[in-house]
């Protein structure tokens, strides 16, 4: 079999993608992407569960989306599944930046409540774009759940990804207005106000929405 001077510079990449420099596996992955080969793309997505470096996880993810989408979704559903947080993370955002509807079924209610907050957030984000169309409300009932979880980076996450569900979410916020847990009411209602009002601010809808908890309202009166 003759090797081509394409085939040669791919495998090159390849290995540059293993260097210690980031500079240097970024213009690897940037080169690999520039001329896909299915080939190529397991070590991509094994590549993106081990790359310490945002910029160039960012780049393999880009280098995966040129490829067949026949050729990458099955290996990144698989990794969705990985015990490795980063690897999880990672395959759920080159998901969500492919947006095949296919990988739905891939992002499963366990994945949506994920221990790690970065994995969840990925997984928030990914369902939003990927959830078939009826199957709005559904997910946003789901979501729900998370209301009240981790800190302001992580909630304002959870509020985008909800708000992005439209119509579809109110039901579920008007049950959690109503939770026995503050946090969660807080949440609910400054995830309300940011539906009814895309301009608000995420801090001015928390501190409002503090407000209604502490003198005991649901932020449901006269509604």
């Amino acid at each position: 079999m003759t090797i081509t001077s394409q085939d040669a510079e791919g495998h090159r990449a390849l290995q540059e993608l293993e260097d210690e420099r980031s500079s240097v596996r970024l213009r690897a992955a940037l080169a690999v992407g520039t001329a896909p080969d299915p080939h190529f793309v397991d070590r991509l997505v094994e590549r993106c569960a081990i790359e310490p470096d945002f910029f160039v996880r960012d780049m393999l993810t880009w280098a995966l989306t040129r490829h067949p989408v026949a050729v990458t979704l099955p290996g990144l559903v698989r990794e969705v599944r990985s015990g490795r947080a980063q690897a999880r993370s990672q395959a759920l955002h080159t998901l969500s930046k492919i947006g095949d509807r296919r990988a739905w079924p891939a992002i499963t209610r366990t994945l949506l409540s994920d221990a790690d907050d970065e994995v969840a957030r990925s997984a928030w984000r990914t369902a939003v774009v990927l959830v078939p169309e009826g199957e709005e409300a559904g997910l946003a009932e789901v979501l729900a759940t998370q209301l009240g979880r981790g800190e302001r980076e992580t909630q304002l996450s959870l509020s985008r990804a909800l708000v992005a569900l439209g119509e579809a979410v109110v039901p579920a916020l008007r049950a959690a207005m109503t939770a026995p847990d503050p946090r969660v009411r807080v949440h609910a209602l400054a995830t309300r106000r940011l539906w009814q009002d895309p301009d608000a601010g995420f801090e001015y809808a928390i501190e409002e929405a503090k407000r209604v908890v502490a003198l005991g309202g649901s932020g449901q009166e006269g509604r």
